[in-house]
């Protein structure tokens, strides 16, 4: 992994770490002008959906969580700018332009993502997302404002910019929608359960934790047959059209990373697996014809646990990258 990719993937982490920070909401109020990143406290969301619209400056890299109205005013240029976008699991994101002051024409762009991209890789993969990837890039400098208001297929978005003259540009509000059936989920928190269900549609949906954990899986429904299995290279459930399967890498892309498990039948379990990656993911492909879901919890591994693995774990792959 390279040191700019592994730069950015610390960023994303100390966001997320941030999310479990204070939860006292005046102590964030006056602490906002200097680590925005506290405002991801869940009990701060709550009380600030009950305000007034929360309103503060966007930065050239920035994360946010929490629903509002964002500004960005270029003090000098700024070429290479991101802001990512996450909210609770059984959410959609809507990015909704209310002023845009860019120069197209001299270079400056501004652009949305469904979903999150670090170099290159892509959360949701390709191979996972309802929307070929050319489509999934939303340039204001082509569509302008007949595309006022994007909306993501899952729980996080991002947008791309590049404003060349100082105070040039934008102003965006981020709201939230429920969603039904959430397919592919990045999880805010290190620890956590969650029921992933495929009702009867053909697709593939991942949950991506962004820690080392241990996943204990309770409840599996497929539609068919009972059973867990290490991957193996002769074996495996890819001839099946429903399964589940744990994934772990580096990096952000599901199709990137390594397959450590096959769950190729129901079963009640609890099954744990720990794995020491730095993403760990939990993938179920459905065929359509059944109703699947998948129940599990993930807690974050200690470090103890990473320096003396034992158990039910993949030590090789992933401990050695850590």
């Amino acid at each position: 992994m390279s040191p700019s990719f592994k730069l950015q993937c610390h960023f994303i982490l100390i966001c997320l770490v941030a999310l479990r920070g204070e939860s006292r909401y005046l102590e964030l109020r006056q602490a906002a002008d200097h680590d925005p990143f506290q405002f991801f406290s869940a009990n701060l969301k709550r009380e600030l959906a009950e305000e007034q619209l929360y309103r503060r400056a966007l930065r050239c890299l920035d994360m946010l969580s929490v629903q509002g109205q964002f500004t960005f005013t270029a003090d000098r240029p700024q070429l290479h700018c991101a802001a990512f976008f996450i909210s609770e699991p059984e959410e959609f994101i809507t990015i909704h332009y209310d002023l845009v002051s860019i120069d197209c024409q001299g270079g400056d762009f501004l652009k949305v993502f469904d979903g999150w991209i670090l170099k290159g890789e892509k959360f949701p993969s390709s191979q996972d997302h309802p929307i070929p990837t050319t489509e999934r890039y939303i340039d204001f400098c082509e569509s302008g404002l007949s595309r006022r208001s994007i909306r993501s297929s899952q729980n996080v978005a991002m947008i791309f910019f590049r404003v060349h003259e100082p105070g040039n540009g934008f102003t965006l509000t981020v709201t939230t929608d429920p969603n039904l059936f959430p397919c592919n989920v990045i999880s805010q928190t290190p620890n956590g359960r969650f029921t992933l269900v495929v009702p009867h549609q053909h697709r593939n949906c991942s949950f991506s934790i962004i820690y080392p954990v241990a996943i204990k899986i309770y409840d599996l429904t497929l539609g068919h047959f009972n059973g867990l299995q290490l991957k193996k290279p002769s074996a495996g459930c890819g001839g099946k059209g429903d399964f589940v399967e744990l994934l772990g890498g580096t990096g952000l892309d599901p199709s990137k990373m390594m397959p450590l498990a096959d769950l190729c039948y129901p079963f009640h379990g609890p099954a744990q697996m720990k794995i020491g990656c730095d993403n760990t993911v939990v993938r179920m492909v459905s065929s359509g014809k059944h109703i699947n879901r998948v129940t599990f919890d993930y807690r974050q591994l200690e470090p103890y646990e990473l320096e003396n693995p034992n158990g039910n774990s993949i030590p090789e792959f992933c401990l050695s990258t850590l």
